[in-house]
C-alpha cells in the first residue's frame, strides 16, 4: 500500500486558493510518489479555528460542494483515493467532517468528526456518521478525525476493523514536543498504520505543531517538518 500525507497551511479567506494548491499538492503525491491513498489535512482549505457558527458559515459547504469540485477531479486524474477534512454544512447542523473520494472520482462517504475539541465546540454538532472501512485495490483502510485518536471508543474500533491504514486528517496543536510517540503509544496494539496529515504554523493566535507523519506501529516511515507545506509518501 503505498500512501502519502499532505501537510498544509491555507490561507485564512482564500479558499479557493487554498483548494488550487491542495489539489497541485494531491497530484504530486499521486504521480510523483505514486501514492494509492492520499490524506489531507482537518478543515484543510479552511483553516480551523473560527468564533462561532456565523464566522463558520461564511466557508462551510455540503459533502458535494467546492472541496469536493476540487478534488474529485484529481482522484479520477490519479486513480487514487483521496481523504481531505472540510466544515460540512448539513441542514442546522454543522460537523468537522472529511470526505472519502474513490479513484472514480465518487463521493463514497462523509465521515463526521466524533470527539470533538474545545475548539470545535464554538461551532460544531458532534459527529453522527459512525466509523467505516473501505476496501480498496491496495487494501483497507478507515478514517479519524484529530481528536477521534482520544478516543477509546474509536481505537476499539480500528483494532476489529481489520483496516491496514488510518486516513487521519488532523490540526494537532503544538505542544511544544514532537507527537509521533504519542500517535504511535495511543494505537498500541492496533495492527494499522497511521497516515497523519497535519497543518502548521498560527491561526488565529493557536499554533499547530506540522510534523505530519506516516507511522506503522512503532515505525517512522516518513515525516514533514514543523513548518511548510508538503508532501510524504511511504509504502506500508
Amino acid at each position: 500500500m503505498k500512501v502519502a500525507a499532505v501537510q498544509f497551511k491555507p490561507t485564512k479567506g482564500d479558499k479557493a486558493g487554498a483548494l488550487s494548491a491542495l489539489a497541485e499538492h494531491a497530484r504530486t503525491a499521486g504521480a510523483v510518489g505514486g501514492a494509492e491513498l492520499i490524506v489531507l489535512p482537518e478543515m484543510a482549505a479552511t483553516g480551523y479555528v473560527f468564533t462561532d457558527r456565523g464566522a463558520i458559515d461564511a466557508v462551510a459547504e455540503l459533502p458535494r460542494g467546492e472541496t469536493f469540485s476540487a478534488l474529485a477531479p484529481v482522484a479520477r486524474e490519479l486513480g487514487a483515493w483521496i481523504v481531505v477534512g472540510f466544515p460540512e454544512r448539513a441542514a442546522d447542523k454543522r460537523f468537522n467532517s472529511a470526505l472519502v473520494i474513490d479513484p472514480a472520482g465518487e463521493l463514497v462517504f462523509t465521515y463526521r468528526k466524533t470527539l470533538l475539541y474545545d475548539l470545535d465546540e464554538t461551532w460544531c454538532d458532534p459527529g453522527d456518521s459512525g466509523y467505516r472501512a473501505f476496501d480498496a485495490d491496495f487494501g483497507r483502510f478507515t478514517v479519524g478525525i484529530c481528536m477521534d485518536l482520544n478516543d477509546d471508543r474509536f481505537i476499539a474500533w480500528c483494532a476489529g476493523a481489520g483496516a491496514r491504514a488510518i486516513a487521519f486528517p488532523t490540526n494537532w496543536l503544538d505542544q511544544d514536543q514532537r507527537v509521533w510517540g504519542y500517535w504511535a503509544w495511543r494505537l498500541d496494539g492496533v495492527d494499522s498504520a497511521l497516515v497523519a496529515a497535519n497543518t502548521w504554523g498560527s491561526d488565529a493566535g493557536v499554533r499547530f505543531r506540522g510534523e505530519s507523519a506516516i507511522l506503522d506501529g512503532r515505525t517512522l516511515r516518513a515525516a514533514a517538518a514543523r513548518r511548510g507545506d508538503g508532501v510524504i509518501t511511504a509504502e506500508i
